[in-house]
């Protein structure tokens, strides 16, 4: 069984501008708009949904969407029907809400879709706890907990949006937790240091739930380790539990890019398998997911969690399509989300290792609230060519204040503001130079690259 997150055909345009009238953080970031007593409320209206489906829940700056993919693909390989809660989207909207061998069935997502919507509409604005308006985040959490309850699953993995205390998800009282790597993100909402985010994030660990974390800064495992004494939560530290990871790409990279192998007394022998996505971090993304799924199944066969690691997948992880369509003289396009500065500093050193000496060009963009001042430096590999845009039109940015970086950091680049037309250029260079792109900063430029190749296509 080949599974990916793969993204659904289904649509339901009146829905999701039925749900397009709340607040978006995603598409305009702004303060005051998380707390947790609306959704429990929401959840209360609608019978609870969040406890029908026992869960897992995992937060974190970094990688947290791939753990998430990680556990819901051993769990299907073990025979699980799971349910996968990620943001963002790529190309369609239901690829947030769906199980790893793609979308659940399409009367699952019309039937819940219509079930939240008559029941919002008939609760009054006085209702709602503090008079606040609904937040786009909170109908769509709320829309997959409607949902995982009626394809009546055995398992569902929630990513948090934002933080973790505040996150809607935050209302599930999961069988276990986790927490990938910490890293300064979203400082003018989580706090301006590692420990006041790591304090965020910390806020989805339950009385009494284990919960895993990835390896960390020493002061940022402290306030881990407080929080965890404090609810009585058995806690453990991937870094503490595992004694090796090791990991190697192959020469020329294809569908599994990169094998890992993984040493721990938690496993009868050391683990070994390939992964899709690659990138150092990934391998340790992998340790924690077999971790957590060895915790809830000790006794599952070692085979099923590397069969099932090999098979997880997230779109725009970076993503390697060889000779795209209607591209073929570009020897591989990759596709990457990475937009904070450790994630494009390890997306650089990966598709350094992966493509050596190969020609090499790069389209980049970010949205503007970015560090973009410290991620422009780490983009000077070897790029032939950068082209340097927007990441389309449905998230700010911050052009000028980009281009001011590169121009710092003493490298040269293209700057294309209309994103379509960057896009084609680079596109259109790298076939021309037989050049590898890769495409990075933002998923809305991934999102945008593939609505381009996908059109083209045609």
């Amino acid at each position: 069984m080949r599974i990916l997150h793969a993204m659904t055909q289904y649509s339901d345009p009146q829905f999701e501008s039925w749900l397009d009238r709340c607040l978006n953080f995603e598409k305009l970031p702004q303060k005051n708009m998380f707390w947790l007593d609306t959704i429990r409320f929401l959840c209360g209206k609608f019978n609870n949904p969040q406890n029908a489906v026992p869960a897992v829940h995992i937060a974190g700056s970094k990688g947290k969407g791939s753990v998430s993919a990680m556990i819901s693909a051993v769990l299907t390989q073990a025979g699980y029907r799971t349910g996968l809660y990620t943001s963002p989207h790529i190309m369609s909207f239901f690829e947030r809400i769906s199980i790893p061998e793609g979308a659940l069935p399409q009367a699952v997502y019309r039937d819940s879709a219509r079930e939240l919507m008559a029941g919002i509409d008939s609760i009054q604005d006085t209702e709602l706890p503090g008079g606040r308006p609904l937040t786009w985040f909170e109908l769509v959490t709320l829309y997959a907990f409607l949902c995982f309850k009626k394809a009546r699953l055995d398992w569902a993995v929630y990513e948090t949006g934002l933080g973790g205390r505040l996150d809607a998800t935050n209302v599930l009282m999961p069988r276990i937790c986790a927490v990938t790597p910490i890293e300064l993100e979203h400082v003018q909402y989580l706090g301006d240091t590692e420990e006041k985010i790591a304090a965020e994030k910390a806020g989805i660990i339950k009385p009494h739930t284990p919960v895993y974390i990835a390896a960390q800064k020493p002061q940022v495992k402290a306030v881990f380790r407080a929080k965890a004494q404090e609810v009585q939560a058995p806690v453990y530290f991937v870094d503490e539990l595992v004694s090796s990871v090791s990991y190697s790409y192959t020469a020329q990279p294809a569908e599994s890019p990169m094998h890992i192998k993984i040493t721990s007394e938690s496993f009868p022998r050391p683990l070994e398998t390939d992964l899709r996505m690659p990138g150092s971090f990934q391998a340790y993304n992998a340790a924690l997911a077999a971790l957590i799924v060895r915790r809830l199944y000790p006794e599952l066969d070692l085979r099923i969690i590397e069969k099932g690691l090999s098979h997880a997948f997230l779109e725009g992880r970076f993503e390697i399509q060889r000779n795209p369509a209607p591209y073929p003289q570009i020897p591989a396009l990759v596709m990457d989300g990475a937009h904070t500065v450790n994630s494009v500093g390890f997306t650089m050193e990966t598709f350094r290792a992966l493509f050596k000496d190969q020609p090499a060009e790069l389209l980049f963009a970010c949205a503007a609230d970015k560090d973009i001042a410290h991620i422009a430096p780490l983009t000077a590999l070897r790029f032939s060519r950068i082209t340097l845009t927007r990441p389309g039109s449905a998230k700010q940015a911050d052009l000028p204040k980009a281009v001011q970086a590169f121009r710092q950091a003493g490298i040269e680049f293209e700057m294309i503001e209309d994103c379509t037309a960057a896009i084609e250029h680079a596109l259109s260079q790298a076939a021309a130079r037989g050049s590898v792109l890769l495409t990075a900063g933002s998923f809305y430029l991934v999102a945008e690259v593939k609505k381009f190749l996908q059109e083209r296509s045609r």
